[in-house]
């Protein structure tokens, strides 16, 4: 006990480098998942959207933090981005989500019947969804599956918070309405098939 307490603290270099290290590891614990979702999807491949994940993390610890300053998630998404659209340029592929991969995301219902219509919901979403074009799809990603803020989404799509907004509108407009028509359509063929009396 009396030699750790003569024992002096780290040097200050060590120091910085120790607190980088719990940095890096809180920055990784926080924000992997959701890289390597972001990153899946923008390659079509679950091995290369890890490797684009390591590949930002490497990136993330020769940078000195101060600089990331507020911009850390943004900085993330967005070297994840070009590094996952470099990978899927060589590998020339890239697979939209399907239906069973979103149905495996779905949390289990309760109910097995509200399971298959939640299961339904989605997939028809993520039909309209797939409509749309590449731009919009991100924007709606990065909002609604990763939680970045429009500024964030900016600095991911190299583009203005105000045109993130318009993007985000115009696509969500659109989906509201293929739903509406569908339901809309769905709830005339039930009406057409009711029995008259």
């Amino acid at each position: 006990m009396a030699d750790l307490e003569r024992a002096s603290p780290l040097p200050v270099a060590d120091q910085d480098q120790a607190s980088q290290i719990v940095w890096l590891r809180e920055t990784l614990a926080r924000h992997e998942q959701a890289l390597v979702r972001y990153s899946v999807r923008i390659t079509g491949d679950a091995e290369l959207g890890r490797d684009v994940v390591q590949d930002t993390f490497l990136k993330l610890a020769l940078v000195d933090r101060t600089e990331l300053d507020g911009h850390l998630v943004e900085w993330l998404y967005t070297v994840a981005r070009r590094r996952a659209i470099d990978v899927r340029r060589k590998e020339q592929r890239m697979e939209t989500l399907t239906v069973e991969a979103a149905a495996a995301c779905i949390c289990q219902e309760p109910d097995p019947a509200l399971a298959v219509e939640r299961r339904d919901e989605v997939a028809r979403v993520h039909e309209m969804l797939a409509e749309l074009g590449e731009r919009e799809q991100e924007a709606v990603r990065l909002k609604f599956e990763h939680g970045l803020s429009y500024r964030e989404i900016a600095g991911v799509l190299g583009i203005t918070p105000n045109h993130v907004g318009v993007i985000l509108h115009s696509a969500l407009s659109a989906v509201r309405q293929r739903l509406n028509s569908s339901q809309g359509t769905a709830g005339q063929a039930s009406r057409d098939n009711q029995p008259t009396s």
